[in-house]
């Protein structure tokens, strides 16, 4: 093989892999916490069959909701309740038509994995021997949200108020629950079976929990809109929901 001929073949490897890079696109995907695992998963997949990226955002869907609304260069969103997916519609943030509710949890209080404290109920945790319950900021975070509510129902709330101690997210939750810092902590039921550091004590029965509902949506503006409803219709597909489902998830019809 001649000089000329090996540099015919690099030249053309060159051109090729730069058409490849110029297809490449990064989609930002702006996701609940509580979502981490199952979305780098799904989006690794994604990638290798798309080549476009998915670079995920994580934190409080209400931190997300306030980044997006500031201008941040989100192109999907997907939050962990609706109340958050509906203040941005309102302000015209969502593209029209893409707004869909794909899945569910549940709650569950967790405690140290060597913790022998019992907790039967909800009524338990307004016992002496919880000191302290780590829970989402209540008054804005989604699982903070559903977990006051459940406990407002269940007529325990302002005796557990005292005794909270607000996170930033649902994994910031699981983590003062694993280091022993907290006696207990209410988080997603998803997010405490991954979790080897926590024992879930007591979870919280579907028919008396908040509906928990996680809206997904292409956000305005976007520059990468095709790839974003890409990836959207991505996370509906049989492949993305055998996933959501492994790590605990309630998957919506």
């Amino acid at each position: 093989m001649t000089h000329r001929t090996l540099r015919l073949i690099a030249l053309g490897l060159g051109f090729a892999l730069g058409a490849r890079e110029a297809r490449t696109v990064e989609v930002n995907v702006f996701a609940a916490a509580s979502l981490t695992d199952a979305l780098r998963e799904i989006g690794a997949a994604f990638e290798k069959e798309t080549g476009n990226r998915v670079v995920p955002n994580l934190g409080a869907s209400s931190m997300l909701a306030r980044q997006i609304r500031e201008g941040a260069p989100a192109d999907l969103f997907l939050s962990a309740d609706e109340i958050q997916m509906d203040g941005l519609e309102k302000a015209g943030l969502i593209v029209p038509g893409t707004r869909r509710s794909v899945l569910s949890n549940t709650l569950v209080v967790v405690v140290p994995a060597d913790s022998t404290l019992r907790i039967a109920s909800e009524k338990d945790l307004a016992g002496a021997n919880v000191l302290g319950l780590a829970l989402a900021e209540p008054s804005s975070v989604p699982v903070g949200v559903y977990s006051k509510k459940f406990l407002e129902g269940a007529g325990v709330w302002d005796a557990i108020a005292p005794k909270v101690i607000p996170t930033e997210n649902v994994r910031a939750t699981l983590a003062a629950v694993e280091s022993g810092n907290v006696e207990a902590g209410i988080v997603y039921k998803t997010d405490a079976v991954i979790s080897k550091k926590v024992r879930i004590a007591f979870e919280v029965p579907a028919a008396r929990g908040p509906a928990i509902s996680y809206p997904f949506a292409v956000v305005t503006g976007t520059p990468h809109e095709a790839p974003a409803r890409a990836f959207l219709a991505y996370l509906g597909s049989p492949a993305a929901r055998a996933v959501f489902v492994r790590y605990g998830f309630l998957v919506k019809e």
